[in-house]
């Protein structure tokens, strides 16, 4: 479970008149985790050594100027960067003293920040949008800023990234009330500008915080209504997109924070982890409508780990470097050491051992539940830090049995039963998980079947997610689901179970195909289907390019060989091409009704037994589906197309099965539908270029496999032509 210790002052501060802010404009690591550069409102940049809890050196610039943005410090050169007056930039080393004396340039724009992260280039960021990395703005310090915002745009939240080998410069604008975020990727230079969704009553965020993980941005605010909202930003593909046009970006409700009385005004959310967030300002949910507090929650399970009062004013700012919290408060810059252990079920009941924090002198020494759970050795001493009557109740579910457990499921009210399920499963005394799931998804079903108002999603969502379960095991599962709405258990249950029957597979496509895109958008879906139609559908579809033996000169030849008659083939063509150009271009459903049904297209099946349920289909929803599989198709024949390696989404192999299927099954009905005509024919010609393909690399491996199998002569000189004839 998530932990805050004992925490210490690392300097004073000197808040504003108004006490509006902390006096601070940031705080950036130096050369190492204990080493941190403070950059005050005004005129001084100071360095501190953490653990010793002093400065090490300080510098001011001269009276009449000042600091414009916090100081950088370049591990590349061992420097010190430095903003004045928006304009001038300076530059110095630490046995630097008087800073007039050290380097300066000044630019021909205002500068709105300098980022520079370990391993990374210093970059500059100016305040209409440009970035320039700051190796090559000084060897040019007066060239033209070209303005990149729009005139009533303005710069509110900025960081910077490094991915890999990649750097990101990501900021936040506001214009006239609606919120936009920029992602700048350098070397190459490309620009990608997405629309944050309006929250209500036309809030703005009050922080955003970033974080790069397995191939993804992930991108956190806060509203003043306690909203926490996630977007998660693939990094494949960019470059090709049109930087000018923003693109919509989905986000998901991570928590609902309590706000007390009225709304936050001065708060703050930091990513730690991928299941961890610390919030600043927001009020502790058993401590009254006080917002001086500095929490940690699990995102994974909702539930707060930790929380801690901070004597004084919150100004709303928080940094973490290595597992230590920097946060102003009243007139004290405070230091509080933390520790996230990896989120599991134990963590968030509180059940995870944990030594005493004046045992522990790094965060590695408390246990993680897998280790329990295996038996190696745990600490022996525990502290039971809260003993409330919730964490009472909670333990007293190890007294009761399974068999219990199954009989209460079948009474208790929902709370109850969700307790005692969460808290049977992390037991570590039960030796055969299987079979105990089973019976409690079946008890679960059956009880939410004759009940209608008896229904726990999150309980039956990780009792999927264990992959104990199959279709044959729980067969009301999924129409369970579908019942209640919850198609993200739908959409677990058809990755996860390997039996589903064909029957229960296009009940599950007919629900999707005939939903709304408004219902399909409330439900959250797994975020790596998500990513991959974020992907694909933000690609420009007007590139022109040819793969897998398809493409619009190929497309033009196929129509001209299928149609009879030869002064209607030109008219024809053009009238068809134009009705299907629309379906080319844009993608017929919404983004996560085309998640569901990518997971549809990934099911396993058998073609005898699917085809009799795909004909109850009706021709409107055939028509919408088949213009779904011809979008992928053409998005998946594009060159410029990334390779989703990691995330899940369906092959070009199952697409294709899939247009067959569904013609097979429908042909006759589609032939009488006219505004079908002109899918028909670009389906057609999609099928053909895919026969073309396969009939040219069985040549290719017949050519391969006949070179295989010459003999090699041995007695071959320092020197000979040889002609290898292929027939």
């Amino acid at each position: 479970m998530a932990a805050l210790y004992e925490g210490y002052t690392l300097c004073g501060l000197v808040p504003a008149q108004n006490l509006s802010n902390s006096g601070i404009q940031g705080v950036e690591e130096e050369r190492d985790s204990d080493h941190v550069i403070v950059t005050d409102w005004t005129r001084s940049v100071t360095l501190y050594k953490v653990s010793d809890q002093k400065p090490l050196g300080s510098w001011t610039i001269k009276q009449g100027q000042t600091l414009t943005c916090s100081a950088v410090f370049n591990s590349q050169t061992k420097e010190y960067v430095a903003v004045c007056d928006k304009k001038v930039i300076r530059i110095w080393k630490e046995d630097n003293i008087i800073l007039d004396k050290t380097f300066k340039a000044t630019v021909s724009s205002d500068i709105w920040k300098i980022h520079c992260v370990q391993g990374g280039e210093p970059v500059v960021l100016f305040q209409r949008g440009a970035v320039r990395l700051l190796d090559s703005l000084l060897s040019a310090p007066q060239q033209p800023i070209e303005e990149v915002l729009a005139q009533e745009e303005v710069i509110r939240w900025n960081t910077n990234i490094l991915a890999e080998t990649q750097q990101f410069v990501i900021f936040t604008t506001e214009q006239k009330g609606d919120h936009f975020l920029y992602l700048q990727k350098l070397n190459p230079n490309t620009l990608q500008r997405y629309r944050l969704e309006r929250e209500e009553s036309s809030l703005a965020p009050l922080s955003f915080s970033a974080s790069y993980r397995d191939k993804h941005i992930h991108l956190l605010y806060l509203y003043p209504n306690g909203h926490l909202y996630q977007s998660v930003i693939s990094v494949r593909g960019l470059g090709t997109e049109d930087g000018a046009q923003a693109l919509p970006l989905p986000r998901s409700l991570l928590l609902g924070l309590p706000v007390g009385e009225g709304p936050l005004e001065a708060a703050s959310a930091l990513i730690l982890d991928e299941a961890h967030v610390a919030v600043v300002g927001v009020p502790h949910p058993s401590a009254g409508a006080g917002k001086d507090f500095l929490c940690i929650w699990n995102t994974n399970f909702q539930t707060l780990q930790a929380g801690k009062e901070m004597a004084g004013k919150i100004y709303g700012q928080l940094w973490c470097f290595s597992n230590k919290l920097f946060i102003p408060h009243g007139k004290t810059l405070s230091v509080i050491p933390f520790v996230c252990p990896k989120s599991s079920l134990a963590s968030a009941l509180g059940k995870l051992r944990q030594a005493k924090p004046e045992e522990s002198k790094a965060p590695a020494s408390v246990p993680s539940w897998n280790n329990i759970l295996h038996g190696e050795k745990a600490p022996s001493r525990t502290v039971e830090t809260r003993k409330t009557r919730t964490t009472r109740k909670t333990q007293s579910t190890l007294c009761l049995t399974s068999e219990q457990v199954l009989e209460l499921i079948k009474t208790a009210p929902a709370e109850d039963v969700q307790k005692e399920v969460e808290g049977l499963l992390s037991r570590s005394d039960i030796q055969d998980l299987q079979p105990l799931v089973g019976q409690l998804v079946s008890v679960l079903v059956s009880r939410s079947l004759d009940d209608s108002d008896f229904y726990i999603p999150s309980i039956l969502a990780q009792l999927v997610h264990t992959r104990y379960l199959c279709h044959s095991v729980c067969p009301d599962l999924v129409l369970l689901a579908l019942e209640r709405k919850d198609y993200f258990l739908c959409q677990l249950c058809l990755q996860f179970f390997p039996d589903i029957p064909e029957a229960i597979t296009c009940t599950c496509l007919k629900t999707f195909i005939s939903m709304s895109d408004s219902d399909a958008e409330k439900a959250t879906l797994e975020p790596e289907s998500v990513s991959f139609m974020e992907t694909i559908v933000s690609k420009d579809s007007d590139q022109v390019c040819q793969q897998n033996g398809f493409g619009p000169t190929s497309f033009d030849e196929e129509h001209t060989d299928n149609l009879h008659g030869d002064g209607a083939v030109s008219k024809t063509k053009t009238a068809d091409q134009k009705t299907s150009t629309p379906l080319e271009n844009l993608c017929p459903v919404g983004l996560h009704k085309a998640v569901l049904l990518n997971e549809v297209l990934q099911t396993a099946y058998s073609e005898t037994f699917l085809l009799p349920h795909l004909k109850d289909l009706t021709s409107q929803h055939v028509v919408l589906f088949l213009q779904y599989l011809q979008f992928l198709y053409l998005k998946y024949s594009h060159d410029a197309f990334p390779q989703m390696h990691g995330l899940r989404s369906p092959s070009l192999t199952q697409i294709m099965d899939w247009v067959c299927l569904v013609l097979d099954a429908h042909f006759t009905v589609l032939v009488m539908t006219p505004e079908a005509k002109g899918l028909l024919l670009n389906l057609h010609s999609f099928v053909k270029s895919q026969v073309r393909l396969v009939s040219e690399l069985g040549k290719i491996e017949g050519s391969l496999q006949e070179l295989s199998n010459m003999k090699v002569k041995k007695d071959v000189g320092q020197y000979s032509i040889e002609i290898i004839e292929l027939f």
